[in-house]
């Protein structure tokens, strides 16, 4: 079974905010999916869908973003799910906002949701679906906890819905036909700005 992750930070002081951009694609993928009902325990909402058939978890960790790990590996052990089978979605500083970018495994690039997620379960060999919040190289200098947790402002809204459909794209893609498939699709964008 695939399973997407999204991660941010629980509670209503952070709805909306730059950090927690895996929780909006989730949203709109549950949307999009017609997802039912959230099946809640201590470290997730977990809810369930169908793409093409095929049954999809959209799991959302009700730990804060630098424990995220501990939600992923409490359904790795629940449920018997393979992190091969694991996209991760989450906020990436460096990109711009408005782009993504997908990858089959690596480093965590200082996400500290993916941090957690490779030191939980060991091993850095899963997908995972960058989406821009920043703008360039300029926004990783200094203190970077009010760029994450501030909100997008106005002006923004029109990059973020971008950056927001072309990461419902990828995941569809991602499920349907694998995470080459949609590096080839969406990567090519960020390299070609």
């Amino acid at each position: 079974m695939k399973w997407i992750v999204g991660l941010g930070n629980p509670g209503n002081e952070y709805a909306g905010t730059r950090h927690n951009i895996g929780f909006m694609v989730l949203e709109r993928l549950a949307k999009q999916w017609s997802a039912g009902r959230p099946e809640k325990n201590s470290v997730a909402e977990i809810r369930e869908a169908r793409v093409n058939g095929e049954p999809v978890l959209l799991v959302r960790p009700v730990t804060f973003m630098n424990a995220s790990g501990k939600a992923v590996k409490f359904l790795m052990e629940q449920r018997q799910l393979a992190h091969e089978s694991m996209l991760v979605v989450c906020d990436d500083l460096a990109l711009p906002l408005g782009m993504i970018r997908i990858r089959s495994e690596g480093s965590s690039g200082g996400q500290m949701g993916l941090v957690s997620i490779a030191e939980t379960i060991a091993t850095e060999q899963f997908a995972r679906l960058r989406v821009g919040i920043g703008s360039g190289p300029d926004s990783v200098r200094g203190d970077l906890t009010p760029k994450v947790l501030g909100a997008f402002s106005r002006g923004e809204q029109p990059a973020l819905e971008e950056g927001l459909t072309q990461a419902e794209e990828a995941c569809a893609i991602w499920i349907a036909q694998g995470t080459s498939a949609a590096m080839n699709r969406f990567n090519r964008k960020v390299t070609e700005s």
